[in-house]
């Protein structure tokens, strides 16, 4: 069905519902009219005078009735969700009609008793709110009739105005009908005691458990959109503890567009996101936006996790042209039809082919001459290439040379590297070969017209070859979760807000900078291991082991975003810093050079020529 049949139909509805309520308003006049003048003479035999000044005027008292009614808007507000303004706008628009044909009879010396009229307004105002408060009314009894044979008894967390709309919604549609709510629960406790909508506020969130045993809870529904992550965090963890269908109303809603009836729909199950990461984080999307529209964007890597967000993101502010390059044809695939679906009119290419690939990266430059550059394509899983250690080198640090020196080539204005915090005294191949990247931008960036920076960050929730992915199909075969350490400790942050930060240091970018950002507190990933057990409504230690495997190699104990030798500068977002570049030695890229020789031929010291040029690596003994 195309948009304009899906427009008529709907006119056709809304046309049909007026003309509904335009007839009904007919007849209420009428019923009132005769009523009232019934009702002033005790129901007996009406004076003709009387009786003529109403029967053969009527039709002009009904078009006086109906033109108030529709000037102040009684024929296109929703009904189903009126309130006492809705009433205040039915008293004012009666009172105005009976005030109006007073005048005009008056005006023509038609007679009616004074006491007529106060009884006429009365009665329309109690037939018109009637008729508009019927739907309401019917939903509110048949919620109240019902509610003790719902299949469902629901406790909702948070007594503040979400839960109000989340009730009164729920009492009016059909569709939640099996939906029985007993209880709330505060944290404030001024609101004990009280209730909403007749619904009591029990207690807070440490009665959960009592309150759930109390009234045979069966749904638990988080209801405070405001509240930070780790409140979040804490509240999952007691609810956690039964066997409650947990479910949330998330902080998106604050910043919906959607009609506040919608709130329901936004309820959904909790996701570990929701209690994981960070606080929401802020950016600047008008800047993010006029930074990207109208620009050919190229996104290496664009199949990946963070990749596809670049692209998601990007897609957004419509660009001239977004570029996916992608090795791995079914990622590229996935992304580009997920985009076609969401955004039906962005230009987009997607091409395969590797960044190793000097030649085939070149053909893209020459034919589309990208404006900006997110270069995401890497090998990054750290125990994987502690074993194929060429292959860092040839994919990471070759990739992003050969992309490099074509955004110089082709004029591209500017150059964006992923990075990570692996690349700070690095343990590892993989840290290492990030490291050169980021040297390789700050070299080139002084060489170049191009500015190119780099922006450095932690885990992210959800990722490719992220520990939460493994968790899960782990605990979904029936554990054990493995932890290499007790103590590891990692930065993490949900893949959007990494994005986001990305894009965001962008528009700040002048050049040769590292952009460190704020990844807030370090999380364990022991607790974490807990947690998402926990998530899956299961018991750690009871229904799925937690098994210490001792650290991999490469692996470190934690993460560092910084060395000490680099420094921080401000930037206008608090979350966005910027690492002072540090001295590179002289022979750098001849040193670079032949260190991706040595990978070509897959030479065995590779990780000791690494180390000749990243002065922070310290490789690890290989037990023989």
């Amino acid at each position: 069905m195309s948009k304009n049949e899906k427009r008529k139909i709907a006119f056709s509805k809304k046309a049909s519902r007026i003309l509904g309520l335009v007839l009904f308003d007919v007849a209420l006049v009428v019923i009132a009219e005769f009523l009232a003048l019934w009702m002033r003479f005790d129901f007996r035999q009406i004076p003709d005078n009387y009786l003529h000044a109403v029967t053969y005027w009527i039709p002009i008292d009904c078009i006086i009735t109906i033109t108030i009614f529709a000037i102040v808007g009684l024929y296109t507000s929703i009904w189903r969700y009126a309130s006492t303004l809705e009433f205040i706008s039915i008293l004012g628009s009666c009172a105005g009609a009976v005030f109006l044909i007073y005048l005009y009879k008056h005006a023509m010396l038609l007679s009616s008793p004074r006491s007529f009229w106060f009884i006429f307004f009365a009665l329309l105002v109690f037939f018109v709110s009637g008729v508009r408060y019927s739907y309401r009314l019917s939903r509110v009894f048949l919620y109240a009739l019902g509610g003790k044979n719902r299949s469902k008894n629901v406790m909702i967390i948070g007594a503040g105005e979400a839960t109000r709309m989340l009730i009164d919604e729920m009492g009016r549609n059909n569709k939640y009908k099996n939906l029985n709510i007993c209880c709330i629960i505060d944290d404030d406790k001024q609101k004990r005691g009280t209730r909403i909508r007749r619904i009591p506020i029990v207690g807070n969130r440490n009665q959960i458990q009592l309150m759930i045993e109390k009234y045979k809870i069966d749904q638990i529904i988080i209801s405070i959109p405001s509240a930070s992550k780790e409140t979040i965090a804490k509240i999952v963890t007691e609810c956690q503890k039964t066997k409650c269908e947990i479910q949330i109303l998330p902080s998106l809603f604050l910043t919906m567009d959607e009609k506040k009836e919608n709130i329901v729909a936004q309820v959904r199950p909790i996701k570990y996101e929701d209690f994981l990461g960070r606080d929401q984080i802020v950016v600047n999307n008008e800047e993010i936006t006029d930074n990207l529209t109208g620009k050919t964007i190229l996104v290496t890597g664009g199949g990946g996790s963070i990749g596809s967000e670049l692209c998601r993101q990007i897609a957004k502010a419509e660009p001239k042209l977004l570029i996916i390059f992608d090795i791995y044809e079914n990622n590229a695939y996935d992304i580009q039809q997920e985009l076609y679906r969401t955004y039906p009119k962005l230009n987009l290419e997607t091409i395969i082919g590797s960044v190793r690939d000097y030649a085939r990266l070149e053909k893209v430059f020459q034919k589309f001459h990208p404006d900006q550059v997110y270069h995401a394509a890497a090998h990054k899983h750290v125990p994987l290439m502690e074993v194929s250690p060429n292959e860092a080198i040839k994919n990471n640090c070759l990739g992003t040379l050969n992309t490099v020196k074509l955004a110089d080539k082709y004029g591209v204005s500017k150059f964006v590297l992923v990075s990570t915090d692996k690349a700070v005294r690095p343990t590892n191949i993989m840290g290492a070969s990030k490291r050169i990247c980021e040297m390789i931008i700050q070299t080139y960036d002084k060489r170049s017209k191009t500015s190119y920076v780099a922006v450095r960050f932690g885990n992210v929730l959800g990722s490719n070859g992220s520990v939460i992915p493994l968790f899960l199909k782990q605990i979904e075969s029936g554990g054990p979760v493995t932890v290499t350490h007790k103590d590891i400790t990692r930065y993490f942050m949900t893949i959007p807000e990494a994005v986001s930060l990305i894009l965001q240091a962008s528009v700040y970018a002048e050049g040769g900078e590292i952009f460190v950002l704020d990844m807030g507190k370090p999380v364990k990933i022991y607790n974490l291991a807990r947690q998402i057990i926990r998530y899956k409504g299961l018991e750690p230690g009871k229904d799925i082991k937690i098994v210490i495997t001792g650290l991999r190699p490469g692996e470190k104990l934690y993460e560092e975003m910084l060395m000490e030798e680099e420094g921080l500068k401000e930037t206008p977002n608090k979350l966005i810093h910027i690492g002072k570049p540090i001295r590179i030695n002289g022979t750098f890229l001849e040193d670079l050079d032949a260190l991706i020789k040595v990978a070509g031929k897959n030479g065995d010291e590779i990780k000791e020529r690494t180390a000749a040029i990243v002065s922070t690596y310290k490789p690890q003994k290989e037990n023989k």
